[in-house]
């Protein structure tokens, strides 16, 4: 037997290859499936199946492609109502994978159908579990994605998810090994630690959830600082159960060259938003007019989820040159499949070819301490718990995630110096703050790790983040 965690660090994603025998079976893939495909001819095996834990929201599954491509069976857990052919498991039922079995065990209360699955091994033995975002390392899924307006509300599913865990989760052996959907740094959870497996026993002495000494209480703290889900979620959902393009369909779409005389046109006429992907150090010195910066060492597709949020709405691409499957195969994964094509030779071809250009004022830490004074006005587009721990003296914090609702209240007469933590998302906020005509800004190269290192501004006393959270 063989367990196989695949984890795509931009998702905080892992999908889990299993094999048996000459049989496989695939938990939770994502949407591009080569890779599923390569393991399963270099072991020379047969998928049977493809279990999910429940419709995903955070980002598509590669489930309909991979059952195309192998003859799978597609496996939810109990009460799932898919729009394609699929086995909607019963409650404990047992799966066959080569002389392994694996168990159905349904867990509801991040969504109702969420199950997990449980490994049985040669021997008979339960060995593993593959939670889905009903139990994450430190923490447990959010229960709010599933609310009914005037049926069922959060505090409905958080006491479901309790029941869940207390019946189906609680009562088995502490050797067994956890394997979660997600790590830190996903939306479908809030306190999730950095380890991406763990056994039962350790989650069940240090996971905050799993420590309440009662429904309530339960309740009361796994709701107790959730903030708004991302918008592009409920899109994802409706893709995951209702069918999408193929990927490949998608890939021989976006990878259409688009010369610099007809790339302009296309904007213009297919109102279509233009995504730089490259890099803050490259797209500060000159990028396309009106263009936004999300680039792709980052965590590009959950921001571009977060900040686009219609996953049908027409994309541009200006990547490096080389990095454009990359961009739109990171793309699919959250939904974003209307990718029209890319600049053919990227920024430095519409340069050359004496087009307009934009660029951000952006200094360094240094020269940002020099040019501070006690009433230069300061933004911080850190999320609140980074900003409550620690930030610049009397500066704003702006979230990047809410940009939207604060980039028109924005006074373009009075500058102000940006920065976030590192300077990823602030040079998105620059793109985005330029877009809107707003221009009386610096942005600060390092952001806020770099600031504190010149010891020359005034902070905040630090406070621990995980007391903020």
């Amino acid at each position: 037997m063989k367990v196989e965690q695949i984890y795509t660090g931009c998702l905080a994603q892992g999908a889990y290859y299993i094999v048996s025998e000459n049989e496989a079976a695939i938990i939770d893939p994502l949407r591009e499936i080569k890779p599923y495909l390569d393991r399963l001819e270099k072991d020379g095996v047969t998928l049977k199946y493809i279990f999910e834990t429940h419709f995903h929201a955070d980002f598509v599954s590669g489930h309909l492609d991979l059952s195309k491509k192998t003859g799978a069976s597609i496996v939810y857990g109990p009460t799932a109502q898919p729009q394609f052919e699929t086995i909607v498991a019963e409650d404990d039922q047992i799966f066959e994978i080569g002389n392994i079995k694996i168990k159905a065990l349904h867990t509801p209360g991040h969504t109702m159908e969420s199950t997990t699955y449980l490994l049985i091994d040669e021997n008979g033995l339960e060995t593993a579990i593959f939670t889905g975002d009903t139990l994450f390392l430190g923490d447990v899924g959010r229960p709010d994605l599933a609310q009914k307006a005037g049926s069922v509300t959060q505090e409905d599913l958080a006491g479901i998810l309790y029941d869940s865990l207390q019946s189906k989760i609680m009562p088995l052996d502490d050797s067994i090994t956890v394997y979660p959907a997600h790590g830190a740094g996903s939306a479908c959870g809030k306190n999730m630690q950095k380890e991406t497996v763990d056994i039962l026993g350790n989650q069940k002495r240090t996971n905050y959830a799993l420590n309440q000494p009662d429904k309530e209480s339960f309740i009361r703290e796994v709701l107790d600082g959730l903030t708004a889900p991302p918008k592009y979620f409920g899109m994802n959902v409706a893709m995951n159960k209702g069918g999408y393009e193929s990927f490949d369909t998608i890939m021989d779409k976006g990878l259409t060259p688009i010369s610099v005389e007809d790339f302009e046109a296309y904007a213009e006429e297919t109102g279509a938003l233009i995504l730089d992907t490259r890099g803050a150090a490259d797209f500060h010195k000159g990028f396309v007019p009106n263009s936004i910066n999300i680039g792709l060492k980052g965590d590009f597709a959950p921001w571009v989820g977060t900040l686009i949020v219609d996953v049908k709405h027409p994309i541009l691409l200006i990547s490096q040159n080389g990095t454009e499957e990359e961009a739109i195969t990171r793309l699919s994964r959250v939904g974003f499949d209307n990718v029209l094509g890319y600049l053919n030779g990227g920024f430095d071809a519409w340069k050359n070819a004496g087009k307009e250009t934009d660029e951000v004022k952006r200094i360094s830490p240094a020269e940002f301490a020099e040019e501070f004074k006690e009433d230069s006005k300061v933004i911080d587009v850190r999320k609140l718990t980074e900003y409550s721990a620690e930030h610049i003296d009397n500066a704003y914090n702006k979230p990047l995630d809410t940009i939207s609702d604060w980039v028109t209240s924005i006074d373009d007469s009075e500058h102000f110096f940006l920065h976030c933590a590192g300077g990823y998302r602030s040079m998105i906020a620059a793109s985005i703050l330029n877009s809107h005509g707003i221009r009386n800004f610096t942005e600060i190269d390092g952001g806020f790790n770099g600031i504190k290192k010149t010891e020359k501004l005034p902070t905040s006393d630090f406070v621990c983040q995980s007391k903020t959270i």
